[in-house]
C-alpha cells in the first residue's frame, strides 16, 4: 500500500455497511464495501472496529490510498459504526446472522410488518413479535434473549476495544459475568486472567493501566502473585518455592523486590496464598491445592490402615475358576496381584503394555461380582472409560460422570454427605488423574468400600497439578504390585516390544526389508521431508495398506503446539488434505481456526454445561449460519456450540502427545525432528508409541529418535503429596 502524505489533511466518509469482507475479532481489523454518499459505485474501506455488521451506519476520518493489489481504498485512521435507521439498513442488519434465530427471511418479514419500529418492539413490545408468519413463542423468546445478549456482548466488545485489547472472547465474558460485565472488569480487570479463558495477565494489566491502576500498587502486583502460581499450576505444580515465585512475579510485573515482598505479605495475611515448609523447601500453595493434597493424604493412608472388607475366599480355587471363565491363565505376578487385591482395602497395580493389566482387573472383577460386591469403574476420559468397559465387559464411566459433575459450579454431587454407592472402586489410567481430581473421587469414597488404582507410572504426568500415581507408588505408603510379564499374544506386537524397548531406555529393534509389521520407523532428513511423509502416511499409504479412515482412524501425535511440525501447522495443512473447503457448505471462522462440515475436533477444556472435558474428541456435524451455532459429535452425542465458545475447540487431525493420553486409536502417526529437541524425552515418545493399536509410524530423524530414547529426565513438579504420605504412613 502506497502510503498517503503526512501533510494531507483528514477526510470524511460515511456510509451504509453493504458487505464485511474480512474482520479479524482479535484486532478488530475489517474491510468493509461501504454505500458511501457522494459515490456510485460501491468503497472499500480498511480500518478498526470492536464489532461490525452489514447495514450500520459507519463514519470514518482517513485517507485516500491506491493499493497495487486492490486498488483504491479509503483507509480510516477513526472509524465508528452505529446501528441503522432505514428500513434497508435494517434489513441486512438483522440478516446478517448477529442475531441468532433471525436470517435473511426473517429480517425481512419483520422490517415488512414493522418497519424503522423493529428495534423498539424487540426491546420492550416483543409479544407482537408472533403477528409474524412462522414467529411462535419459542421463537419469540430466543429472538428477545439473543437480541439482549448481542446488545451485551456489544457494550464489553466496545470497551475491550477502546482499551486496545482484542473483542474475541466478549461472548465468552458475558456467559461469565452477565449484563454487569463492564462493571465488573471496571472494578477488577484482573478478574479476566483468573475467570476467562484465553485471556492471559497481560491482557488485564493493559485494561488495568488505562483504568488508571498504578504501576507499582500492591493490588497489581498481588494479582501477579495470584497469577504467577496460577501458571505453575498449569505446568503440573502444586506449589513454587517463595524465592522462585518472587523472581517471576518482578520479571512478570517489572517493579522491584520490595513490592512484590509486601504484595505476598498481604496475600498470605488475607489466606489467598499458604506458606509450608516441605524437605527444607519452603513452599507456596494456592490453598485450595494444599487442602486437596493433606486430604488425598490422609484419605489413602486410612484406607491402607484398614483390613479388607470383602467375604473370604480360597483363592486358588477363585483363580480356576476364573480362568475357565475367561479361557485367560493368569501369570505370576497377576495371581500375586489378585491376592494383593484381596487381603488389601486399597491396592495400585502399575505396568506396561501388553503385561495384563485389563486382565486382571476383569479377574477381580469376575470374583468380587460371583460374591455380589457391588463394584463401580471409572477413567478420566471418554475414550479410556470406553475402552475399559470394552475390554473388561463391565459398566465404565468418566470421573466427571461418576461423581455426577454439576454445570454452572463445576463442583460434583457426589461426596462425603452423598457418597458413590458401591463396595469397590477401580480407578483406570490414574497417570492421568490429577491432585484436585483425586481429591473429589476420595472424597466421594464410601468409608466401608475398597479402591484398586490401575496405570501406567512411566507413561507422561498429569495435564494438571501433581505427580499423584507417581507419588502414591513411591511413598511405599500402600500396596502396589507390579505386572512384568508380557502376555504371549502381546510378545509378538512390535508396538509393545519397542514400547518395553524405549522405556528400558533401548533404541526400536531394526526391521528386516519387506517385513509386514505393526511399528514402523521411517527415516526423513528435514523437517520439510518429514511433514510430506506424515501428510503422505495418513491420506493415502495407511489408508490404501491397511483400509482405515484417514480422518476417523488414524491419528497425528505431536510433541509440540508450534512449529512447521507443531499440532498448529500439522492441523492446517491435514485440514487442507482430508477436508477441502466446497463451495456449498458453510464455513466458520473463529479463534485462529475454520471449522468446516466432517472437520475431526478436540475439546480443551472441560465443559460442565455440554457435558464434554478437556481432550474428547468429535466431528463437526452442522454450523448454522443463522443461529450462530456449530453443532459437534462427541460419541453418538450432539453437542452444540455458540461462535462466542468455540475457543474451547481446535481442530484435531493433529494433537499433542499429552491429549492423547488415556486414549488408543488404531494408527498413529507421529513426527520426531530435533527441531522438538526441548520436549523430546523418554515418556513422552512412550505415551505415544502405546497409543497406537493396530499401527505405529514414527517418521523423521534417526538423531531425534536417539535423543528421546535417551533422555529420561523429566521435568520437576513441587507437590507436597509424596511428603504428606510418607510422613502419615509413618505415624
Amino acid at each position: 500500500m502506497q502510503p498517503a502524505s503526512p501533510a494531507t489533511p483528514p477526510e470524511s466518509l460515511a456510509g451504509l455497511i453493504e458487505r464485511v469482507t474480512f474482520f479479524n475479532e482479535d484486532t478488530g481489523f475489517a474491510v468493509l464495501k461501504v454505500k458511501a454518499r457522494g459515490h456510485r459505485d460501491l468503497v472499500c474501506v480498511v480500518g478498526a472496529l470492536a464489532s461490525v455488521a452489514p447495514g450500520e451506519y459507519i463514519h470514518g476520518e482517513g485517507r485516500w490510498v491506491q493499493d497495487r493489489e486492490y486498488g483504491l481504498q479509503f483507509r480510516a485512521d477513526v472509524l465508528t459504526s452505529t446501528a441503522p435507521t432505514t428500513r434497508e439498513g435494517i434489513e441486512k442488519y438483522l440478516g446478517s446472522g448477529m442475531v441468532k434465530g433471525i436470517g435473511p427471511v426473517y429480517a425481512r418479514k419483520l422490517v415488512a410488518k414493522f418497519g424503522e419500529q423493529i428495534f423498539d418492539i424487540i426491546d420492550h413490545f416483543s409479544a407482537r413479535l408472533e403477528e409474524v408468519e412462522g414467529i411462535g413463542p419459542k421463537r419469540r423468546h430466543r429472538i428477545k434473549e439473543a437480541w439482549a445478549e448481542q446488545k451485551a456482548v456489544r457494550e464489553i466488545m466496545v470497551f475491550l476495544h477502546s482499551h486496545g485489547v482484542s473483542t474475541s472472547r466478549a461472548v465468552r465474558i458475558y456467559r461469565t459475568y452477565g449484563v454487569q460485565a463492564v462493571e465488573t472488569v471496571r472494578r477488577d480487570p484482573y478478574c479476566l486472567a483468573r475467570d476467562i479463558h484465553g485471556i492471559g495477565f497481560k491482557t488485564a494489566d493493559e485494561i488495568a493501566r488505562k483504568l488508571g491502576v498504578p504501576h507499582d500498587s500492591i493490588e497489581r502486583a498481588c494479582a501477579g502473585l495470584a497469577h504467577v502460581l496460577l501458571t505453575a499450576t498449569n505446568d503440573g505444580h502444586c506449589a513454587l518455592p517463595v524465592e522462585a515465585l518472587k523472581d517471576e512475579a518482578e520479571k512478570l510485573l517489572a517493579v522491584g523486590p520490595a513490592v512484590v515482598e509486601a504484595a505476598l505479605e498481604r496475600t498470605l495475611a488475607q489466606g489467598n496464598l499458604t506458606q509450608e515448609t516441605i524437605d527444607d523447601h519452603v513452599l507456596l500453595f494456592l490453598p485450595r491445592l494444599q487442602r486437596a493434597e493433606e486430604a488425598i493424604a490422609h484419605s489413602l493412608c486410612r484406607l491402607a490402615a484398614m483390613p479388607p472388607a470383602f467375604p473370604s475366599i480360597d483363592l486358588d480355587k477363585a483363580v480356576a475358576w476364573c480362568q475357565a471363565k475367561t479361557g485367560t491363565e493368569l501369570a505370576p505376578s497377576q495371581r500375586e496381584a489378585l491376592r494383593q487385591a484381596w487381603s488389601a482395602r486399597v491396592l495400585v497395580v502399575t505396568g506396561g503394555p501388553g503385561v495384563g493389566k485389563t486382565t486382571l482387573v476383569k479377574s477381580i472383577l469376575l470374583i468380587l461380582r460371583a460374591k455380589r460386591v457391588r463394584c463401580l469403574l471409572c477413567a478420566p476420559t471418554g475414550r479410556a472409560a470406553k475402552r475399559m468397559a470394552e475390554a473388561t465387559g463391565f459398566e465404565a464411566r468418566t470421573i466427571h460422570r461418576l461423581l455426577e459433575a454439576q454445570p454452572g459450579s463445576g463442583g460434583f454431587l457426589r461426596n462425603e454427605a452423598n457418597p458413590l454407592d458401591c463396595d469397590y472402586l477401580v480407578v483406570d489410567e490414574m497417570s492421568m488423574v490429577d491432585v484436585p481430581l483425586m481429591h473429589q473421587l476420595l472424597r466421594a469414597l464410601p468409608r466401608q468400600a475398597g479402591l484398586l488404582l490401575v496405570g501406567d507410572a512411566d507413561q507422561l504426568p498429569s495435564v494438571g497439578p501433581g505427580l499423584v500415581l507417581r507419588h502414591v507408588i513411591e511413598s511405599g505408603a500402600m500396596p502396589v504390585a507390579r505386572l512384568t510379564e508380557i502376555f504371549r499374544q502381546a510378545a509378538h506386537s512390535r508396538i509393545v516390544i519397542t514400547a518395553h524397548r524405549v522405556n528400558e531406555g533401548q533404541l526400536p529393534p531394526p526391521l528386516p526389508p519387506d517385513t509386514a509389521s505393526d511399528f514402523y520407523f521411517v527415516e526423513r532428513s528435514d523437517p520439510e521431508a518429514i511433514l510430506r511423509t506424515v501428510i503422505e502416511m495418513v491420506k493415502r499409504r495407511i489408508p490404501t495398506r491397511f483400509r482405515l479412515d484417514p480422518v476417523g482412524d488414524v491419528q497425528v501425535l505431536c510433541p509440540m503446539n508450534r512449529g512447521l511440525l507443531g499440532m498448529r501447522q500439522l492441523n492446517v495443512r491435514l485440514q487442507a488434505e482430508l477436508n477441502p473447503p466446497r463451495p456449498d457448505q458453510a464455513v466458520i471462522e473463529k479463534f485462529g481456526w475454520q471449522f468446516r462440515i466432517g472437520d475431526k475436533v478436540m475439546q480443551t477444556e472441560n465443559n460442565y454445561d455440554k457435558e464434554v472435558f478437556n481432550g474428547d474428541l468429535g466431528r463437526v456435524e452442522r454450523i448454522d449460519m443463522i443461529e450462530r451455532e456449530m453443532t459437534v459429535r462427541f460419541d453418538q452425542r450432539d453437542v452444540i456450540y455458540d461462535f462466542g465458545e468455540l475457543d474451547e475447540i481446535v481442530l484435531a487431525y493433529a494433537i499433542t502427545v499429552h491429549k492423547s493420553q488415556g486414549s488408543e486409536f488404531p494408527a498413529v502417526v507421529m513426527p520426531l525432528a530435533m527441531q522438538h529437541y526441548l520436549l523430546l524425552q523418554r515418556n513422552l515418545l512412550y505415551t505415544g508409541i502405546t497409543r497406537g493399536k493396530r499401527l505405529v509410524v514414527l517418521v523423521g530423524q534417526t538423531n531425534a529418535l536417539a535423543l528421546a530414547v535417551r533422555n529420561n529426565r523429566t521435568r520437576h513438579r513441587f507437590s507436597g503429596l509424596l511428603a504428606r504420605l510418607r510422613r502419615i504412613a509413618v505415624v
